[in-house]
């Protein structure tokens, strides 16, 4: 029997947010990972354009998952925050 682990996906929008444990063979990596959770399908969301990382350090979709593992979509940053700080450091 093959060896397997379990890892979560997950992914947050402000009004919606989406964590599935899934079972995968020993050796997967952060993309078989994305594939079996079925978030794109579920959200309706391409995950190729958005990093990926593992509980909060990106990593690139090639790495080998562990068990426990928790793989994160992240999403493109609204504003730069460095200028947002700025913006607010000028407000009277």
């Amino acid at each position: 029997m093959a060896e397997t682990i379990g890892v979560e996906v997950a992914y947050a929008e402000p009004a919606r947010q989406f964590l599935r444990r899934v079972t995968l063979d020993a050796g997967a990596t952060i993309a078989d990972a994305i594939a079996a959770s079925g978030v794109e399908a579920e959200l309706g969301i391409d995950t190729a354009s958005l990093a990926t990382g593992i509980w909060s350090k990106p990593r690139p979709r090639d790495t080998q998952l562990a068990e426990g593992d928790r793989v994160e979509l992240y999403r493109p940053l609204a504003a730069d925050p460095k200028e947002a700080r700025r913006r607010r450091a000028r407000q009277p």
